[in-house]
Order: C-alpha cells, then sequence, then structure tokens
C-alpha cells in the first residue's frame, strides 16, 4: 500500500479510507516521512489516539497541532489550541461559558430562526450550492452574532480559513499567510472598537479578559479571533455539506431518515460525524522517550492522531465500520477530539447548528439532488466539500427574511466580496 498522508490527492474525494484500513491492520504506529522535515508517527487506532489526546503531560500540543512547525514568531504568545495546561486551562476558562450546553441550548431558538432565513434564500431558485448558499453560512453568521460583527464580515472572515488551511501546492505563494494577515487586520479594528467602548459580546470578553492577573493583550485577542472563527466554522459546514454528500450515495438511509426526522435525526447526526470526521488530524509532540502500542516514541518526534481513522476501527465499532448507520448506538466517535483537555470547545453549538440546518434541507427542498461531481477542499487538515450544487424543487419560503442591515465596511472585506462574486 502506497501511504502518503501529505499529499492533497489522497483527500481529493474526502477522507483515504483506503489508507487508513490498511495503517489500522498492519502498522498503526506509522512512521511518515515529511519532506524538508524530521517527520511523524501516524496513529490510526481510535485507543490510541484517546490515549495520545489525553496526556498532555507526554504529548505536547506546543510548538504546533499542525504537522508543519508554525514559523509565525508571536513571542511569549501562543494560541490556546496549540498551549497545554495549566496554561490552556487559564485561556479556554476566559470564553468557555460562552459555549456550555446550556448556552448552546439558550441559543437554539436564534439558530432556527436563522437556519430558516439561510433556506429562504434559496428555497424558490430550484438549484444552489450546499457549500456556499446554505453550509457555510449557518456557522458563519452563528460566530459572528457571538463576536458582535456583520453576518457579511463573518461570512468573508470564514473565506480566510479555508486558505489558511488549503494545501500550499493549491493556491498561489503565501496565500496562507496573506490570509492570516487580513484577519489580524479586521481583528485589530474589533480589538480597538471593544476596547474603547465594551459591548455585551464575545469581543468584548476577550478584550477585557485577564489571566493570571495579567490583562490579555492585542495578540492574544487576535489569537482568540483566528482560533473562534476558524474552528466555529469547520465542523458546521463540512459536516453539514460532507453529510449531505453522504446522503445522496446512500439513498436508502435518506429515506429512511426522512419518514421520522424527528426522533432520527440526533442518532443520524452522531453517525454522520462518525463517518464524515471533518477535523483530519491533529498533531502532538512526545515530551519524553515513550512508547505507543509497543512502538518507541523518541522525545520531541511528532505524533499525529487522524480522527478519520479512528471512527472506522473495527475495534470499537464492530464489523460494520465501514458501513454507514444512521441508527447507530452506541456511537463512541471522537469527530470533536477523543476527550481530554482539547476537546472541542464548540462542539455543542455545533450540534445545535447541524440540527437546524439538516431539518430544513430535509424539510423545505423537495427532490433535493446532487448536480454534478463534489469538489472537495484541498486540504489535508480539514476534510469537507468545497462546493457541492445541487437542484430540488421550488419550495415556498416561510415568509421569513434577514432585517437589512447598514454597516460600515472595511476595504480588506470589501475586497473579499468581490472576490467571491467573481
Amino acid at each position: 500500500m502506497d501511504i502518503d498522508l501529505l499529499s492533497p490527492n489522497s483527500f481529493a474525494h474526502g477522507q483515504p479510507h483506503d489508507q487508513f484500513s490498511w495503517l489500522r491492520e498492519h502498522d498503526p504506529v506509522h512512521w511518515h516521512p515529511e519532506p524538508e522535515a524530521t517527520g511523524f508517527w501516524a496513529v490510526t487506532r481510535h485507543a490510541d489516539i484517546r490515549a495520545v489526546g489525553r496526556d498532555p503531560a507526554t504529548f505536547s500540543s506546543t510548538p504546533s497541532v499542525m504537522i508543519p512547525d508554525d514559523d509565525m514568531d508571536l513571542g511569549d504568545h501562543q494560541m490556546m489550541l496549540m498551549t497545554d495546561p495549566p496554561r490552556h486551562s487559564a485561556l479556554r476558562k476566559v470564553v468557555a461559558r460562552e459555549f456550555i450546553p446550556k448556552v448552546a441550548q439558550g441559543m437554539r431558538p436564534r439558530i432556527e430562526t436563522l437556519a430558516t432565513r439561510i433556506i429562504d434564500q434559496v428555497a424558490d431558485a430550484g438549484a444552489c450550492d450546499l457549500v456556499t448558499d446554505v453550509a457555510g453560512l449557518m456557522p458563519s453568521y452563528v460566530i459572528a452574532d457571538m463576536f458582535g460583527i456583520p453576518h457579511e464580515d463573518g461570512v468573508a472572515l470564514y473565506s480566510l480559513t479555508e486558505a489558511i488551511h488549503s494545501a500550499p501546492e493549491s493556491q498561489a505563494p503565501g496565500a496562507a499567510m496573506h490570509a492570516i494577515i487580513e484577519m489580524f487586520n479586521y481583528a485589530n479594528a474589533v480589538w480597538e472598537a471593544r476596547r474603547a467602548e465594551p459591548t455585551d459580546d464575545l469581543a468584548s470578553l476577550i478584550a477585557h479578559a485577564t489571566v493570571n492577573g495579567e490583562e490579555l493583550d492585542l495578540i492574544d485577542f487576535n489569537l482568540f479571533f483566528l482560533l473562534l472563527i476558524d474552528a466555529g466554522g469547520d465542523t458546521t459546514r463540512n459536516l453539514v455539506a460532507g453529510g449531505m454528500d453522504t446522503l445522496f450515495a446512500h439513498p436508502v438511509q435518506l429515506a429512511w431518515l426522512a419518514e421520522d426526522l424527528e426522533t432520527r435525526l440526533a442518532p443520524a447526526v452522531e453517525e454522520l460525524l462518525r463517518w464524515v470526521s471533518p477535523v483530519v488530524y491533529m498533531r502532538r509532540t512526545a515530551q519524553r522517550d515513550t512508547k505507543i502500542r509497543g512502538v518507541p516514541i523518541a522525545a520531541g518526534q511528532k505524533v499525529v492522531m487522524y480522527y478519520g481513522s479512528a471512527n472506522r476501527d473495527a475495534e470499537v465499532f464492530g464489523p460494520t465500520a465501514d458501513v454507514l448507520d444512521l441508527a447507530r448506538t452506541p456511537n463512541d466517535h471522537i469527530a470533536f477530539g477523543g476527550g481530554g483537555p482539547h476537546f472541542c470547545l464548540g462542539a455543542h453549538i455545533a450540534r445545535v447548528e447541524i440540527h437546524a440546518i439538516l431539518r430544513e434541507l430535509l424539510t423545505r427542498l423537495d427532490d433535493l439532488r446532487p448536480a454534478g461531481a463534489t469538489e472537495w477542499l484541498s486540504s489535508t487538515f480539514i476534510s469537507g466539500p468545497k462546493h457541492l450544487r445541487v437542484t430540488y424543487r421550488s419550495a415556498s419560503a416561510s415568509g421569513l427574511r434577514p432585517a437589512r442591515r447598514h454597516v460600515a465596511r472595511t476595504p480588506i472585506l470589501d475586497a473579499l466580496s468581490e472576490d467571491r462574486s467573481e
């Protein structure tokens, strides 16, 4: 088996389950070469990934959770995602209360209204792109609401994260760094506005937060902003689009779901999370000599956890691990991480978003079907469609329409809007 988990070609149609299957069976702790770097251990078994993710003392998120080392010079500053306890715990505490289950449930009416409005916008068209017109809008609108910024800015900012995650060879040189700089430029303006005049939103909370008695500064704010805009969209956008692509490929399962959507949607979402696994991997770095499944791991070596592989592991999911079963229970998937300090902060809100938009899609767009091949994001880190064009029978909109908003724009986001319209 030719194993190449660094090529976007391996992820051109979703995750490379043929490679993962071979690795789980023959080499579950696999040494993977890395051009111009030292290489890394690819870990593909469910139990091993859970163990690595729950042991930050041995397997650190510093210096990066990405396979390549981060070459940005931020001094003593670190993004929360790339820290370990106790620093990680202190940073997470700043925003954690905004993402707890009670808050997520309290957001449900607003999220359901947004889902209705999104489908209203496409219902009578008879065709749309499920990624850009539907799946991508929901999390962008929600995180925009949380930060107190216009919806259209949330959409434009999320488009920057696509450039950040896309394989370097699939875009112009320096595109990812340019996108990060544009994100930081926008965050700077938000920081200045909230420092001068606090409001009741997530941006103000972060801008005025203290960690261990020290105020967060502009760089801390920018890193939080980038992380939450990025992570706030990845799972929902890619699960909804990737989930619909999956359902189109499994019409019997789709028909079963549609027969009793209200009672069957919850387990179906969990199975789609297992099946799609929107986040491909997270990296850790060994802090001492250790072993995984008897394989010696040297201090300083990279260890990469492949969640999509873990979610097809027969040791956990039995002989039907490679079968889509929307009624699967129990379903011990780790699409949001395998527990531990880095369990996905936004998991509860993401589930509310996913339920709301799938319910609207499956009840209001009749005879929904793909119109051409799915185009996947060229990335080895995030798995999901970039474009999924569909047709359907026109349906009557509910009558709800988004309120017209007159907001100040920035040159950066005006340019992004022009780019998206080309």
